[in-house]
Formats: structure tokens, sequence, C-alpha cells
């Protein structure tokens, strides 16, 4: 990693010693938007032509089109929505949406993958969030000031990170495919130790415990801000975003059903099944649609009931939304074996969901942390001193 920052830097002393001109977007580009394009004229006119849309990789095409808009080397950015301020570099025929915007290099001072690499770590910054929609417009793009340094010292950076770049994706294509395999172990052992016949005793859910519940809460009765977190089916096992405040929390804990910490919560709606053990600390689920079977642990773990939930076939009810009613999760037969049985399966089945699950160890943990040391040396290869 050494030997490549001091090339870098040797030449940046060489050749600007004193720092380098900063200059804004629109004084060495040209920029454009790109245009509305339905689905139905995707289809009219299906051909080779990527177009490209709203995306967060350079693999994402929107459809193709049997003609093309530009042909070259440009660079694309998003304007709106999540992804607003995604640079990508492209080189070819192509058209862009009119969630997309083009830049076109015009000053033979700039390397177009340089700008590139430059843009993607700056532009999220001049991202606008104004009435909920993230954007980045054409006006704030072309008043971004970006380093200027000599030819040579771009095409050696563009040439490292380049480098960077491919062995970063082999990387990251090594990872996700062993951590592919983990999974395909995990689920193999879960299911081998999960899977029991007629020598151990099956209780149905309603023998295991009461199906509980929150009190309901009512829209008035939510803050959009406030000191405890109000779960509903859409923010299950994500971010909140809701609220109640304490007086009303501390009213229905006390009066009405509540879990105990350690208990797992289930979603009976939306996306049924997912899990979500109650970490005790204070915060509030919607009735009906988030539940717990009130077990004793002397009985059935509360772990070993987070494993079953996995791979149990939920047997549901409705229309367009699916919904796990009561009287059906009661009738849900599940193994009982003894409590050592059911520690030892725990003990391993967590060794595993660690390894596979928890971004702070295992293989998730070192996926990041290699993206961020990628991000380090790009950080450090793209800063510079700007000449007074």
């Amino acid at each position: 990693m050494t030997k490549p920052m001091n090339k870098v830097e040797k030449l940046i002393a060489e050749l600007c010693p004193d720092g380098v001109e900063f200059r804004n977007v629109g004084k060495i580009c040209q920029i454009n938007r790109g245009r509305v394009m339905s689905k139905d004229y995707l289809r009219s006119n299906v051909g080779e032509y990527p177009v490209y849309s709203s995306q967060t990789t350079d693999e994402g095409v929107f459809g193709r089109i049997n003609t093309y808009d530009y042909d070259g080397e440009y660079l694309t950015w998003t304007t709106d929505g999540a992804n607003a301020g995604s640079i990508f570099y492209r080189n070819g025929k192509f058209s862009i949406t009119n969630v997309c915007g083009l830049l076109k290099v015009k000053a033979d001072s700039v390397n177009t993958k340089f700008l590139a690499y430059i843009l993607a770590t700056v532009s999220k910054k001049y991202v606008s969030a104004g009435m909920g929609n993230p954007k980045i417009m054409s006006n704030v793009m072309e008043k971004i000031k970006i380093p200027i340094p000599p030819l040579t010292v771009q095409k050696e950076i563009v040439k490292i990170l380049d480098t960077f770049t491919k062995l970063e994706a082999e990387l990251e294509a090594e990872l996700e495919a062993e951590l592919e395999a983990r999974k395909k172990q995990y689920a193999y052992y879960r299911d081998e130790l999960l899977t029991f016949g007629e020598d151990v005793e099956w209780k149905t859910l309603g023998e295991v415990g009461k199906v509980s519940m929150c009190k309901r809460i009512f829209k008035n009765e939510t803050l959009t801000n406030g000191d405890i977190p109000f779960y509903k089916i859409g923010t299950f096992g994500k971010q909140p975003d809701a609220f109640i405040s304490r007086e009303v929390f501390d009213e229905y804990r006390r009066k009405f059903s509540y879990p105990k910490k350690g208990d797992v919560l289930l979603s009976a709606s939306g996306t049924i099944g997912r899990r979500v053990i109650y970490n005790g600390e204070p915060a509030y689920f919607q009735d009906s649609n988030i539940i717990w079977i009130d077990n004793d642990e002397s009985k059935v773990l509360n772990k070993f009931l987070y494993y079953l939930y996995e791979i149990i076939e939920w047997k549901t009810e409705g229309g367009t939304i699916q919904r796990l009613y009561n009287d059906n999760l009661k009738k849900i037969k599940i193994p009982a074996p003894p409590l050592a049985e059911q520690e030892r399966i725990v003990a391993i089945l967590d060794k595993f969901d660690a390894l596979v699950n928890d971004i702070s160890v295992g293989l998730p943990a070192e996926i990041a942390a290699r993206r961020k040391q990628y991000e380090h040396y790009r950080e450090k290869l793209l800063t510079f001193q700007e000449k007074q």
C-alpha cells in the first residue's frame, strides 16, 4: 500500500509543491439532464443500448433501447431519490432518464475517471433532503469545487484506484461467496438440529404459553419525537418513525401485557415470522401485528423458540395482506426436547448465527473492514492542498 502512495507524493512534490488549483465542476464540464422514458416507451423500442436510471451500482440498467443519446466517455449522477449523488463512469453508447444528470469533461486538464473518483467522495455532501426527497440538481453540481492536480498525477491516481477497485471487487466477491457458503452450512445444521421424530415431546404453541401483545396505541397517542420508540409492522426490527410519551408507556406497561427481556417478538402481518429478541430497553410494539408467546423458560427456552420460528411454516389467512391469526398460531406444533438438549442446540446455532449475521464479528465485519480500508486510501489519494 505504501509504494504507490510514495510515488504519488513524489509527483506532487515535483509538480505542485505549493498546492493545486480548485475549480467548479461547471467550469470544466458540460452538464446535461436525462429525459423522461416511460416503460411503454422502453417496451416499444427494445434494443441493445442501455438506459440508466436511479441506481446504486454500475450494473443497474433500467432498460435497453434501439437508439442512444450519448456515445463516448461521460459521468452520470443520480439527481433524485434515495441514491441521489451516486456517481458513475460511462464509456460507450447509452441513454439516461430524467432522474440522472450527465457530465462531459470539456477541459483538457481533467481526466474523466479522476473526476469520477473525486466526485464519488464529495457529491453526497451536497445532497439536499428538502421536502423529504433527496436531490442534487445541476445548479448544485456545477458549483462543487474540486482539485485539479497535473494530468500526470491524475493518471497515476486513476491507475492506483482502478487497481484497488479491481482487487477490492475480487476480494469482496470471495468474501461474499464464503458468506453464502456459511449461510448454507448454517441452514443445513439448523435444519438437522431442529428435526425431531416421535422420540421427543411435541407441544402446540398454545400449550407453550399465551399469545400476547401490547395494548393498542391510537394515532393521536403517537409522536414524531419522544422518549419511547413505538414500533409498527413497517419498522419492526428497523429504525422507529413514531414514539409515545413516557407517561403512556409507564401506564400501559403496568396495566397490560408487555414482553419480558429475552421474549421473542414475532410479526403477524406483512413479512410473517420476522423475529426480534426483546432486549429489555423501553419500547412499545403495535398490537396484533407484533406478538409473542409468553412462555415458561423452565420448559421451552426463548432462544430455542427463536430458531424454531425460522423454519416453521406459518399458516396465514387474508387477501392482499396476509395475517397470522392467534388461533392458527396456537395450533402450530413444535418439538420440546429436554432443556439440556435445547441448550446444546442453541449454543451451536448461536455460533453459526454470529459468524453469518453479526456485523461486529465474522465475515460481514471483514467485508465492512475491507470497504473502510479502501475508502481510507481513496480519501488519502484524493486529498489536496489548495494553491493560494
